[in-house]
């Protein structure tokens, strides 16, 4: 079995504990009935409290949860919480003996990860320390391995987070021994470590004749820009996407979501091939996926990179490009190069000042352009998928977008 849980707590044994998502809502609703059913202070007179009774906890947060005595050390007890996993110290003061709701069985399930072995036999304190930051109150994929022999012993898992398999990655960290070599060529390889230059995979793109929403991501010339489908809509049903690149996205995004919190573990490159898929640190400090150019300088080394999601280009020194992992390669780039048609530069146009690298149009066209297209909803409408993919561009007004650019003497029409 397969579903989307909750990681409520990981124990100091590396007891993952977990909460299925179609358990939510009967835990809300139970939670809302225990918060109507108990109010203000614990039990304040004197008590004679044994191992394993059950009881109502008052959480840090004030709320109430449903607890278990597992120690009694004088005025504070140790209690589980059973609906998270976690145990605490309580004073008694903020506790409530009950037989209320014990029929209900706890809403987390104790897991441990499927034939996999921590270094010494025992989870590290630092392994801990990894799993707890990672993963506490994140929303993962479990895949139910193997059951307990008896109801309350631990259930055998894969966890996978942002397509990454829990047990690929600690032990990529030396923190365990994954013994499902299988589980961990699946899915923990880096895309450098495999003998064939790897690549990403091209988006299905809209057939000739379609209109579809897009949002523009890069403009190289005010002729020349990457585009990305605007995923709050679905494409036309004649699109070869048959509407999976909104899908595409939102997984592409929570799995880079992933990525950026363990960045660090990933090892940085060592080859520098044209094409290399890669993560690369952007301005803003977070890592993309982008793909080496070339190199711009020696000593040090400066790349040229691409982010293929964007169109942007970045000059980078190589301690801000790291192995990317493979999983991140199953998404299509979200960002398509099309040459927008019906326009050509002006003859007439006689700003001095031009774009470098393409000089037949002026940097004043290209800031028109800018201003046309940025942060605006478009569409566009597919002319040709080959030799190039060419559109025409349409502002949120439906007006060509490059109208103004004729207006102003900076284009001129092409038949």
């Amino acid at each position: 079995k397969i579903f989307q849980a909750v990681v409520s707590w990981i124990g100091g044994d590396g007891t993952i504990y977990i909460i299925p998502k179609s358990f939510e809502i009967a835990l809300r609703e139970l939670m809302n009935e225990i918060q109507s059913t108990f109010k203000g202070l614990g039990l304040l007179i004197p008590y004679c409290w044994k191992k394993g009774e059950p009881c109502v906890v008052r959480g840090s947060d004030t709320m109430w949860y449903r607890g278990k005595v597992v120690e009694v050390n004088g005025s504070t007890l140790r209690v589980k919480y059973i609906d998270r996993g976690y145990t605490e110290s309580i004073p008694q003061c903020h506790m409530y003996p009950t037989t209320f709701y014990t029929g209900i069985p706890p809403f987390c399930i104790p897991c441990q990860l499927y034939k996999t072995s921590p270094v010494g036999n025992f989870w590290q304190q630092d392994a801990v320390d990894c799993l707890q930051e990672l993963l506490t109150n994140e929303e993962v994929e479990i895949h139910v391995e193997e059951l307990p022999d008896n109801p309350w012993g631990k259930l055998s898992i894969s966890l996978y987070f942002g397509g990454m398999s829990l047990s690929s990655f600690m032990a990529q960290q030396k923190y365990c021994i994954a013994e499902d070599c299988q589980d961990t060529q699946k899915l923990g390889l880096f895309a450098g470590d495999i003998p064939v230059l790897p690549s990403y995979l091209l988006p299905a793109l809209p057939v000739p004749g379609d209109t579809f929403p897009v949002r523009v991501t890069h403009l190289v010339s005010p002729k020349e820009v990457y585009i990305c489908f605007d995923a709050s809509e679905n494409l036309t049903k004649q699109s070869a996407t048959e509407g999976g690149a909104s899908s595409d996205a939102e997984s592409l995004d929570e799995a880079l979501k992933w990525c950026n919190k363990i960045v660090k573990s990933f090892p940085l490159l060592t080859s520098f091939e044209k094409e290399l898929p890669c993560l690369a640190e952007y301005l803003d400090g977070l890592w993309y996926r982008a793909k080496l150019l070339s190199v711009t300088q020696f000593v040090p080394v400066h790349i040229l990179v691409q982010f293929v999601d964007y169109g942007t280009y970045l000059v980078a020194p190589i301690n801000r490009l790291r192995h990317i992992p493979y999983c991140l390669l199953k998404y299509p780039v979200q960002a398509v190069r099309v040459l927008l048609a019906g326009f050509k530069p002006s003859s007439d146009d006689k700003n001095t000042k031009r774009i470098p690298y393409c000089p037949e149009w002026s940097l004043q066209a290209l800031w028109v352009m800018e201003d046309c297209v940025e942060g605006k909803c478009l569409s566009a409408s597919m002319l040709t998928l080959s030799p190039e993919v060419t559109v025409v561009l349409y502002g949120d007004d439906q007006n060509l977008i490059h109208l103004k650019l004729i207006e102003m003497g900076l284009a001129e029409l092409d038949e």
